[in-house]
């Protein structure tokens, strides 16, 4: 016999489970608590079976009866409800575990078992909190070219080009290992392609005019902050390799004997060893700050933080302390300075300057065959290098009266 909406609602709790009709194999199953489910029992297959269709109240009587109808549609098409049902559930789950911020996770997860370095890391993370609140939890396979393209329009309408640049092609990233492991068709956000804002370049601040590296040289030497800041910064225009190697160099990676800087592939950009030959100056810097911070892990270890290296900005905020903010000089305009002032000396293979430089040759195959990778003239070429940052230093100073030149 049919239930009332009325009846169902005033169904109570008993010593025992019991069943209550609806008709039709529809029924709701009363627990001993007073919690009410609906069920359905039919027949496929030649056997008995029974399918869940909700919990009351959630699911009302006029939606309990209206499941019921749906379920008795399969049966007369042929189909087991039941199977259906499970099917439905097995996709929603999938779909659960298929979104954008899994996938992300995943994602980063290999990236992190790859050896990226650790700031990279973090600015992939950074960048991709700003598509989670929009797109977190939705199925990858389901986002569309308009959703990616509303996130990254909300970076870029708050003047922030560069940033939804390099967001977009983050995301595309992510969608592109979502087609890799089969949890999307293909990386949607190559369809917004000329879509955004193209931010402007911004070079770094770097001094490239010979006349004005000496100046540079004799306001560093005349730096009174914190000695492992001032070591860094002396070493900084000798060396030239790039500030997040310079600042997270450890004592194990130099050897002082043999006269080299072995940087592991875990900390370089281009993910490959380099190694640094050290010049006699660069050498005595070294040692000199030995005695401050060798019995620790970092050779320009952070202030009141020895366990940790250098903050990435303290050579920046040194620089602009010396009169070299407002975009004149950078801590990784030391690779320009010395990039230009070496190419235009005529000296030395560009080559050479190049493999110093840590920069890697898109073609493989000529790599191959420079056996050495120039080791022999960089060694010569970094002791020029460091002999001429004396000389243009003094004759900022005055000391010297030969006009300076590029090495």
């Amino acid at each position: 016999m049919a239930m009332t909406a009325l009846q169902v609602q005033n169904l109570k709790g008993a010593d025992r489970p019991y069943k209550v009709s609806d008709g039709g194999g529809l029924h709701l199953f009363v627990q001993p608590s007073g919690q009410r489910y609906w069920r359905l029992a039919y027949r496929f297959d030649g056997k008995q079976k029974t399918l869940a269709l909700g919990v009351y109240p959630s699911v009302s009587l006029a939606a309990a009866r209206s499941k019921r109808e749906a379920a008795r549609n399969e049966l007369a098409e042929g189909r087991d409800p039941g199977a259906a049902a499970r099917e439905a559930a097995a996709a929603a789950l999938r779909a659960q575990q298929t979104t954008f911020k899994v996938v992300a996770d995943e994602w980063l997860a290999k990236c992190e078992r790859e050896g990226r370095a650790a700031i990279t890391l973090h600015k992939q993370r950074w960048l991709l909190a700003f598509a989670f609140p929009r797109l977190g939890s939705r199925p990858i396979a389901e986002v569309t070219p308009h959703e990616a393209y509303e996130v990254l329009r909300a970076v870029e309408a708050k003047g922030h080009f560069e940033t939804a640049r390099r967001l977009r092609g983050t995301c595309g990233q992510v969608f592109r290992y979502a087609a890799a492991t089969g949890r999307a068709e293909r990386d949607v956000c190559a369809d917004l392609r000329g879509a955004l804002v193209t931010p402007k370049v911004k070079h770094l601040g770097a001094v490239t005019q010979v006349d004005e590296v000496g100046g540079l040289l004799v306001a560093i030497e005349g730096f009174d902050g914190y000695r492992v800041t001032h070591a860094a910064l002396r070493l900084a225009p000798h060396l030239f390799v790039r500030p997040g190697e310079l600042r997270q160099a450890e004592w194990t990676e130099i050897d002082l004997e043999e006269r080299i800087w072995s940087i592991p592939s875990a900390k370089t950009k281009m993910r490959r060893p380099h190694v640094v030959p050290l010049s006699a100056q660069a050498l005595a810097i070294i040692r000199d700050i030995h005695s401050v911070s060798g019995r620790g892990r970092y050779v320009f270890p952070c202030q009141g933080k020895r366990d940790r290296p250098m903050c990435e900005n303290t050579l920046n905020l040194a620089l602009q302390r010396l009169g070299y903010g407002g975009g004149r000089m950078t801590a990784h305009g030391f690779r320009a300075m010395a990039s230009t002032l070496l190419n235009e000396s005529g000296r030395w293979n560009p080559d050479a300057i190049e493999r110093q430089l840590g920069h890697v040759d898109g073609n493989s195959i000529p790599r191959i065959y420079a056996r050495g990778e120039y080791w022999p003239e960089r060694v010569r070429m970094m002791q020029a290098w460091s002999d001429e940052l004396d000389r243009l230093r003094e004759v900022a100073t005055g000391e010297s009266p030969v006009a300076a030149k590029a090495a």
